[in-house]
């Protein structure tokens, strides 16, 4: 039986659950544990599908097509285990299924209560995993802070499943702030206490605090809040600022937080090994030549909203003991009149996916100038749709070629809806999940890979209108890399302009299975082409194929 972790927050939200959650799983599993984890969120949307960038940064999908908060994306870098659907859980998932079983009637006339239907189906969550013989450790971060309205009936269900399966089987850690005062100079316990105070009065005493601070507060103040706290100070584990989130596991080994886990739910651990994640963190350190990329994005003034595609183009950097640097441009911004002055410096352009028509144009230009100029081009989802849109109409003549997205009475609809696809309901009706493609054999992409089938994960609704595909091929130079199913849907999964030296689009999302020491084979691709035209001559703009 799985034992469980428990992760809340305290003080205020965005102090790096996540990022805690994350690095106790990599260390439980580098002393030889098998770790899964989940999160579960108060709000009442059923998943993050639906929801705005603005508002909840990316969508992370999963193997299985579940769309899900960006904190798995961290759980699956960190832990390199690929997640599920079960590892996403929201309160109005929770309130979802509760009415629709009293809509059935199994609650048989039963007054139906937050305690216990709603706080029973959060538990139905949490032990969903507990039989599996090849887990030993369950780490569970819920969002939001201690105190919220909203996130009570998952306390309260925390509560019980410590009460049922008792201490050594279930421990939890808590997240608070430390804030320093400049004025003052000093650190402030307050906060915490308060916290810990309110997750007190709601039944659940923390066993692990991990105070959040800019700079480490001192044995004085730990001893403050180890008593205030009623944990031993041992207990008490700092997590200060750092300039890279993959050095908090190293941070927290240090502190040893890993064998309080294993000695309270005496788990049997081997030595933990760090070896390969301080390699890992060392080549960061070691990366100070940098390597600059444009990227073209609609919502780039709140970068989670690519969080993944971020932390792959990092990963593929670093590869290379290269820095990263992105050169942001907002999509909207560019013109016709202008794009050419603000993409003249650009070493590689990236453009991402999204949803909706605004911005596209743009992105449009970002393509052409990559596609003309020789520059690296790398475009995900949304980015491969609109380089094919783009030769449609400049190479190919299609006047006002368009996807049925943007322009639904488009004369030359070269993306359109995938067969099947509910078109009026916006949630779970996407293509989800990961899918196999097959690979030219010859192709960049291929080559990339090393092999001529690959998995990778989906998010989307448009597919390449194959009715064009003879054209785009036989006049436009386009090489179709990459299909899904070929002897029956042979949906266009990758293209590739082999006259250029690096210009690929890919349908499905290669930023979901990036990992330390292993970057998606597009993204390193993209970056050793860049590295390789550093010292290349850029060519003048084309204005054909």
């Amino acid at each position: 039986m799985a034992k469980h972790v428990f992760v809340t927050g305290g003080v205020v939200s965005g102090l790096g659950k996540g990022i805690t959650a994350s690095s106790l799983g990599r260390l439980l599993k580098n002393s030889g544990l098998n770790v899964y984890m989940q999160k579960f969120d108060p709000y009442l949307n059923v998943d993050p599908g639906t929801m705005s960038p603005y508002q909840h940064g990316e969508v992370y999908v999963t193997d299985d097509g579940g769309e899900t908060d960006l904190d798995l994306g961290h759980y699956e870098r960190f832990i390199n285990v690929n997640l599920s659907k079960k590892s996403s859980v929201s309160a109005g998932k929770i309130y979802l299924e509760v009415i629709d079983a009293e809509r059935r009637g199994d609650w048989e006339g039963k007054t139906v209560q937050v305690i216990p239907h709603i706080t029973d189906q959060i538990k139905t969550k949490i032990y969903a995993m507990d039989q599996e013989p090849n887990i030993d450790v369950i780490i569970t971060e819920i969002g939001g802070t201690v105190g919220d309205i909203e996130a009570q009936a998952f306390i309260e269900a925390l509560r019980q499943v410590r009460m049922e399966k008792g201490r050594n089987n279930v421990l939890f850690l808590h997240v608070g702030l430390v804030p320093y005062i400049n004025a003052s100079k000093e650190y402030k316990t307050k906060p915490i206490q308060h916290s810990i105070k309110e997750l007190l009065s709601l039944g659940i005493q923390p066993d692990i605090l991990v105070t959040r601070s800019v700079t480490p507060t001192g044995p004085e103040i730990k001893q403050k809040i180890s008593l205030f706290g009623n944990v031993p100070v041992a207990n008490v584990i700092e997590a200060i600022d750092v300039d890279s989130i993959y050095k908090v596991p190293l941070a927290m080994y240090e502190q040893n937080l890993h064998q309080i886990v294993i000695d309270q739910l005496e788990l049997s651990a081997k030595a933990t090994d760090m070896t390969r994640w301080k390699e890992f963190v060392q080549d960061i350190d070691n990366s100070k030549e940098e390597v600059e990329i444009t990227f073209v994005g609609k919502y780039i003034e709140m970068p989670d909203a690519y969080l993944s595609v971020i932390e792959a183009l990092k990963m593929a950097a670093w590869n290379f003991k290269r820095k990263l640097v992105i050169k942001w441009v907002q999509a909207d911004d560019l013109t016709p009149q202008n794009y050419k002055t603000k993409l003249k410096d650009s070493k590689g352009i990236l453009v991402p996916g999204g949803f909706g028509n605004r911005g596209v144009e743009g992105m449009m230009l970002a393509a052409r100038y990559a596609r003309e100029t020789n520059i690296p081009y790398l475009g995900i989802c949304l980015g491969m749709q609109i380089a094919a849109i783009e030769i449609a109409r400049n190479v190919l003549n299609y006047d006002h070629a368009n996807s049925t997205e943007f322009n639904e009475t488009t004369a030359y609809p070269v993306f359109d809806f995938i067969e099947g696809i509910d078109r009026k309901a916006s949630g779970g009706t996407l293509r989800l999940g990961k899918m196999t493609t097959k690979l030219k054999p010859h192709s960049k992409t291929a080559h990339l890979y090393g092999k001529t089938a690959i998995d990778e994960r989906h998010r989307h609704r448009y597919e390449f209108n194959n009715q064009y595909r003879e054209d785009f091929e036989t006049k436009a130079g386009v090489v179709f890399a990459g299909v899904y199913d070929e002897t029956k849907a042979n949906l266009v999964e990758v293209m590739e302009l082999p006259q250029n030296d690096f210009f690929i689009g890919a349908q499905f999302h290669p930023e979901f299975t990036s990992r330390p020491n292993r970057p998606n084979p597009l993204f390193k691709g993209f970056i050793e082409a860049i590295i390789k035209q550093e010292t290349k001559p850029k060519l003048k703009e084309k204005t054909h194929a």
